[in-house]
């Protein structure tokens, strides 16, 4: 994924989209993990820290915008 920099320039519909796109991958990846198909679990650690600072950023836009 990206640096919190830049997640924090993206537009808030952008950094919706790209949450949503996240949280399906991790999804998708859990239930792979589960038939044992997956290969590579570090990916499961990158993509939770990813939707982490997604939420991270979405959240100080709002307060941002609220203020």
């Amino acid at each position: 994924m990206s640096t919190y920099k830049e997640i924090r320039e993206l537009a808030p519909a952008e950094i919706t989209t790209k949450l949503n796109e996240t949280r399906e991958k991790l999804l998708n990846l859990r239930l792979r993990k589960q038939t044992g198909q997956v290969e590579k679990t570090h990916e499961l650690r990158t993509l939770r820290k990813d939707v982490a600072r997604l939420e991270t950023a979405q959240t100080a836009k709002k307060k941002k915008a609220a203020a």
